[in-house]
């Protein structure tokens, strides 16, 4: 299988939600047991709330910086952050741009 950018930044944004009134900024590409890639592009601000999987980011477009449970860390394209499950984290003074599959896998709680 392959899943390209584009692809996905084009069903971007869905439906609103709670925390996108005005549209989801991610979208499922793919699911297989536990694991869900999806790519994520916020737009202004990153509301994520901490998730109860495991995840990796794999930044595939634009810059900025990442608190992960308050260590804060530049990234830039091709960078990628881990986050435990249930760790608070975001996406700060983030470009414009900003595109980054995220990878959820494994059991609730890591």
């Amino acid at each position: 299988m392959i899943f390209h950018p584009a692809e996905q930044l084009s069903r971007l944004p869905g439906p609103p939600n709670a925390l996108w009134p005005q549209g989801a900024r991610s979208v499922s590409a793919f699911r297989h047991g536990t694991m869900e890639l999806k790519l994520y592009a916020p737009r202004g601000h990153d509301p994520q709330q901490p998730h109860a999987q495991d995840e990796l980011y794999i930044v595939q477009a634009g810059h900025g910086c990442f608190d992960n449970g308050g260590e804060v860390v530049d990234f830039g394209v091709g960078d990628v952050l881990f986050v435990p499950a249930g760790r608070a984290h975001r996406f700060v003074d983030f470009s414009d741009d900003l595109a980054v599959w995220v990878v959820f896998y494994g059991p609730d709680g890591g």
